[in-house]
């Protein structure tokens, strides 16, 4: 997908998790894509969110507390952005390919 306005990106995420499978999920990326938070679906209930930017931390949370946990790391990993980029991924691989820094 392409860029989206941070103030509706927490409602598109949380939209496109409901529709993703198992063991795939939404990655938000800076403009720049140098800081990130990527949410895998583990099971039908929990999620894996992995936040890679100003800090590295990973945990696992169920759909209902997903969306204040996002609202925190939005916040602290996007400050001044005013787009995010999102992206689905098919497949956990995925999450660790480099990708082109702007």
């Amino acid at each position: 997908m392409a860029l989206i306005n941070k103030d509706s990106v927490l409602k598109d995420c949380l939209q496109a998790l409901k529709k993703v499978g198992i063991q795939q999920g939404v990655e938000l990326l800076s403009y720049k894509r140098n800081r990130t938070i990527a949410i895998l679906r583990l099971d039908d209930d929990s999620f894996l969110v992995k936040e890679n930017g100003y800090v590295v931390e990973e945990m696992t949370a169920p759909y209902n507390k997903l969306s204040k946990l996002l609202k925190v790391r939005i916040k602290r990993e996007f400050p001044r952005s005013r787009k995010v980029r999102l992206y689905r991924f098919c497949c956990p691989e995925e999450l660790d390919r480099e990708r082109q820094k702007i």
